[in-house]
């Protein structure tokens, strides 16, 4: 369990010593979640924290003691796991629990490179969701790659395997078109600012990370629409193949199924005639 003082300027704190008035950061595993630790000042808000085992969505809903949520990316960190982590926000309170370790590294991250800047809960929220998004346009672009080069191969006629290499590159770009319409959801419902806990600074931060998912999200259809397009050309490529193969069959019948009749009726015949 990791807890942050966020203003006047990132540090850490003792779990066991009182909250300050100022913003505060808590980092939890499901594990430390499950014990509910008697952290002061935040007993009414622990017991309302989701978990992040066994999520599927990223969602976002408020609650009387805050707004929590859960996000799961597309992302995997080294070892496979899921990277996926459920938050609440309450007044001055960020809570985050994440079982992969990989938010406690961007936390520190962001501590790291911004140690003299004064956060609000809102606003080191809004950072991480930057982020947490800002290595995503690099991966499209490798999906983008791949793409061209699947297509590189249809054209040459070197086709083998591509049909599997194509559905998984489909799938992931579903997954994150899928990941991109569910954050932006999320997003949304930060901004309807039900409890009135985020400041019009706060929601102008939400607004353009807001935009930020929408570029993503276009990014990755736009995507799922070439590998539709790549698929096509493979499809028709195939056809292709299969047409020449049809045209060299018929000729071969046409070539030699009148003479396999012309020798079956002498063969006939020959048999049918008697015997000097």
């Amino acid at each position: 369990m990791d807890l942050y003082r966020l203003s006047p300027a990132p540090a850490p704190l003792e779990s066991t010593a009182p909250l300050p008035e100022t913003d505060v950061l808590l980092l939890l595993t499901p594990e430390e979640l499950d014990r509910c630790p008697a952290v002061p000042g935040l007993e009414h808000v622990l017991p309302h924290m989701p978990s992040p085992r066994g999520i599927r969505i990223c969602k976002a809903e408020s609650r009387r003691t805050g707004l929590c949520g859960a996000i799961i990316t597309p992302r995997h960190t080294r070892d496979q796991a899921p990277i996926a982590f459920t938050f609440l926000l309450a007044p001055h309170r960020l809570v985050l629990c994440d079982e992969s370790g990989a938010v406690r590294s961007m936390v520190q991250r962001l501590i790291r490179e911004n140690h003299q800047k004064e956060y609000g809960a809102g606003v080191f929220f809004y950072e991480f969701l930057e982020l947490l998004i800002a290595r995503d346009l690099r991966r499209l672009l490798e999906l983008e790659e791949q793409l061209d080069r699947l297509e590189e191969q249809v054209l040459a006629g070197e086709m083998e395997d591509l049909n599997a290499r194509m559905t998984v590159l489909r799938k992931e770009l579903i997954g994150w078109i899928r990941y991109y319409t569910q954050l932006n959801d999320l997003v949304c419902e930060l901004q309807e600012n039900e409890n009135g806990y985020f400041s019009e600074n706060e929601l102008r931060l939400f607004r353009m990370v807001e935009k930020r998912i929408d570029r993503l999200q276009s990014e990755a259809q736009s995507l799922r629409e070439y590998s539709i397009q790549v698929r096509e050309l493979f499809q028709g490529e195939i056809d292709i193949r299969q047409n020449r193969i049809m045209k060299i069959l018929t000729i071969v019948t046409t070539i030699f199924l009148p003479l396999s009749l012309i020798a079956g009726w002498y063969g006939m015949n020959f048999s049918n005639m008697p015997e000097l």
